[in-house]
């Protein structure tokens, strides 16, 4: 069976409660995190600092995992990069009778689902490359931010074109009216 960089030592921790010890973790992502518009891909650097913590029924894991995640502005699809750190704290159980998610196996732990859990769980839904991005001309596709003296035109849903006329004979009867 091939090592998981996930997978951690706590051989001499098991059955101390209270003692303690912490670990750094660094590898390349060996599987992409997340499938949605922004990812954390196969390959990228990622770092877990451990705190690891023996208890009676099992071994506390305290962790802050440091990656970058890779996708692109839902306004104007331009590539983005969003440096994330996320913190998780999960007790491995040493028996699967007790009532924890994780058990600790042959001696280790494996963060790999707490931290593909915690990692997915950050990523944004809507990433954009800067919050006052204005996104595509809707009718020429080019990026608005690459003509900030061009404003997007207002284009009216045909459907709602008759009323227009309506909104301006009302407006102009409105100021006939104050006269």
């Amino acid at each position: 069976m091939p090592t998981s960089p996930y997978r951690v030592d706590v051989r001499d921790l098991m059955h101390r409660a209270g003692e303690m010890r912490e670990k750094s973790l660094a590898f390349d992502v060996p599987e992409q995190l997340g499938a949605s518009v922004v990812t954390v891909p196969q390959g990228t650097p990622t770092e877990i600092d451990l705190r690891l913590e023996g208890l009676h029924e099992g071994i506390l894991v305290s962790a802050t995992v440091t990656t970058t995640a890779v996708g692109e502005c839902v306004r104007c699809l331009d590539r983005v990069e969003l440096p994330l750190e996320v913190e998780f704290q999960e007790v491995f159980a040493y028996s699967p009778d007790d009532a924890f998610d994780y058990t600790v196996h042959d001696n280790h732990v494996d963060c790999e689902p707490v931290v593909r859990d915690a990692v997915v769980l950050s990523l944004p839904f809507q990433p954009v490359c800067r919050p006052d991005c204005p996104g595509l001309d809707p009718e020429t596709g080019e990026r608005l931010a690459d003509h900030p003296e061009r404003k997007p035109r207002e284009i009216i849903d045909p459907r709602w074109a008759a009323l227009q006329g309506f909104a301006a004979e009302t407006s102009d009867s409105t100021d006939q009216s104050t006269n």
